[in-house]
């Protein structure tokens, strides 16, 4: 009974309202366009840098086993003779 009583007051509150809900929902709207894509920009930078960062945590153990073997190379470049026909 107290609904029904209450009911023109929630009718003209809610038509009073309305035109603030629908603001906050263009507001709403307006971030959500913005930050979504912002959102994935990070995630795809932080991405690249993680697998960057494993990458090189891969790859730093195997550095000295690559300068062993560009010395090696180096050495036996140099101990090579050159032949006439590649001067």
């Amino acid at each position: 009974m107290f609904c029904l009583l209450t009911l023109p007051l929630h009718l003209a509150f809610g038509v009073l309202f309305l035109p603030f809900l629908l603001v906050r929902l263009l507001i709403r709207a307006l971030v959500a366009l913005i930050m979504i894509p912002l959102a994935l920009l990070v995630t795809a930078v932080s991405l690249g840098v993680a697998l960057l960062l494993v990458g090189l945590v891969v790859a730093i153990p195997l550095l000295p086993f690559a300068f062993a073997a560009l010395f090696i190379w180096a050495i036996v470049k140099l101990a090579t003779p050159r032949s006439r026909a590649a001067i």
